[in-house]
């Protein structure tokens, strides 16, 4: 018998990729987005099913559930995908920018979660990946808050693995670093700018050159959703997958230096002064 996934955020990029390789690899596929009437492609796939989910209508996120279980019978499978990033430097950054990053990025993240686990426990077994990011094991300045919330996503899907654990249910996740999809393209209508902040001009010119060049060894959707479907199946105790050659370096420099060489590195890569 078919397994069945729910994906979130399958309108485009890593989303919309994991959808289709979990289809084409015999998954069934619950598609969620937050405007499926918009949806073309993904309607037309076997076994695949579309429906509205929006993280912050905790209403949507239940339908959503009730119609992939009537349709398929089960959930063995949720991938957290859905997210967006908050850019900017922090003080310009308005307050309700900052609560809707946490309220889609962390709070809509565990919503879906405690909508499924009920099942999940009904049915003794289950598995989780969220997909957060090499964010969200550095800082990075101009995304602390997309990263922030990469940060606290990190935490609390380690600390509920081991709950989760016991219940027979797996919960593990993959962390790209860059990957070419709409999503800096969005993320950028998000930026955050205050034309008084003068003092920083300088400082968030240099950075924004220096994430572009950080940004130019990076991955596909499709890589990433080769890397999800590996951690839904290969039966490890494996918590984290980095994705993409810039993401396991990035990972590999924060945690192989300690924590003053790793600060003096970062400052050094964005031309900061860095007093000995």
């Amino acid at each position: 018998m078919a397994k069945t996934v729910l994906i979130t955020g399958t309108s485009t990029g890593i989303g919309r990729a994991a959808a289709i390789l979990f289809a084409k690899n015999g998954w069934n596929v619950l598609a969620t987005m937050r405007n499926p009437e918009k949806e073309q492609e993904l309607t037309q796939l076997e076994n695949t099913l579309v429906t509205r989910l929006d993280l912050e209508d905790v209403g949507s996120i239940a339908d959503s559930i009730q119609q992939g279980i009537a349709r398929f019978g089960k959930i063995d499978l949720l991938v957290n995908n859905a997210a967006y990033g908050q850019y900017g430097i922090f003080e310009a950054i308005a307050p309700e920018q900052i609560e809707k990053q946490f309220q889609v990025n962390v709070f809509g993240t565990m919503n879906v979660i405690r909508a499924v686990l009920p099942h999940f426990r009904q049915e003794k077994q289950g598995a989780i990946i969220n997909v957060s990011s090499a964010g969200g094991r550095i800082g990075i300045p101009l995304i602390s808050l997309y990263v922030s919330s990469k940060f606290a996503l990190e935490g609390f899907s380690e600390a509920l693995s081991y709950e989760l654990a016991s219940q027979n249910i797996t919960l593990k996740l993959v962390e790209p670093g860059g990957v070419i999809t709409p999503f800096h393209e969005t993320s950028a209508k998000f930026f955050a700018s205050d034309d008084s902040l003068t003092d920083y001009q300088a400082f968030t010119q240099a950075a924004m050159d220096k994430l572009g060049q950080m940004s130019e060894d990076i991955s596909t959707a499709e890589q990433v959703a080769e890397e999800i479907l590996v951690a839904a199946t290969d039966g490890s105790d494996q918590f984290r997958y980095a994705v993409g050659k810039d993401a396991k370096g990035w990972i590999k420099d924060r945690t192989s230096m300690d924590d003053l060489t790793h600060t003096r590195h970062m400052r050094n890569f964005f031309g900061i002064d860095t007093k000995g």
